[in-house]
């Protein structure tokens, strides 16, 4: 009997049983999101093997099955709101997945938001945060996280240490003080959060990638922003959900890892 209560041998466990699980532990529905997220994809009823990838494409599709996963568990899947028809690439995504008898599991905002295995919370670990509170509005909702760091560093060195957490060359955009010591993060897109992070009185916003219309915001409120990629702030999810798993149900996995650059 496992901490959550459910009887399975370790080193498998029922597809079914392991969607519960998940959509209970990630709070699957509590937040709004554009993404469906829990399982997209049904394939084999027992799950051996996982794999983790932050993005669904053809690619990582194949990658999971030739690594014989029976679940491949997702940043952002294959439906997203609306629907799309069975042609062209998504056609082949879909037909790759079935024909391997793959699981797709995805999680969008709860891998963003969540307190333990969420990207930025994740990141708040490496970077030793301190004195944690919410940030990052998303639709009336706190899904992001502002702290203290342990010590006052050049913004330089900070996004230097960055770029060695991420192994992304960070965009720096110094609209602030030259040193980093209250921080806001927001993974994936958080250009838009400078207000905020003004408002809140953090002097640097960390998140991924960068949009022109938010540009001036730095310069004009009084706020570093460091882009670190959206793909490389989202790895972090994903890796510690897949490693969570492990935990629980003694599930091997491995992280496929295909960066955009971006």
């Amino acid at each position: 009997m496992t901490a959550s209560g459910i009887s399975h041998t370790r080193g498998e466990v029922e597809r079914d049983t392991l969607v519960r699980w998940l959509n209970e532990y990630l709070g699957v529905g509590r937040l709004p999101d554009p993404s469906l997220n829990g399982l997209q994809i049904q394939g084999t009823e027992t799950v051996r093997r996982v794999a983790a990838s932050v993005d669904t494409s053809i690619n990582t599709l194949r990658a999971a099955a030739d690594a014989g996963a029976d679940l491949l568990l997702v940043h952002h899947g294959l439906f997203w709101g609306r629907p799309l028809a069975l042609t062209g690439p998504h056609h082949e995504r879909v037909r790759t997945a079935m024909m391997a008898d793959l699981n797709l599991y995805a999680a969008h905002i709860p891998l963003d938001a969540h307190p333990e295995v969420g990207n930025n919370a994740m990141i708040a670990g490496a970077l030793s945060l301190q004195n944690r509170v919410p940030f990052g509005n998303w639709q009336g909702h706190k899904i992001g996280v502002a702290g203290e760091l342990p010590f006052e560093q050049s913004l330089q060195d900070f996004a230097d240490r960055i770029q060695k957490l991420t192994g992304e060359i960070c965009l720096v955009h110094g609209g602030g003080i030259p040193t980093v010591r209250r921080l806001g993060i927001l993974s994936g897109s958080g250009a838009g959060s400078v207000p905020e992070a003004a408002a809140m009185g953090l002097d640097t916003l960390l998140t991924g990638e960068p949009e022109h219309k938010f540009f001036h915001e730095a310069f004009e409120y009084g706020v570093n922003v460091v882009y670190a990629g959206h793909y490389e702030t989202e790895v972090f999810g994903v890796r510690a959900l897949a490693a969570r798993l492990e935990e629980e149900f003694g599930l091997p996995w491995q992280f496929l890892n295909f960066p955009t650059g971006l």
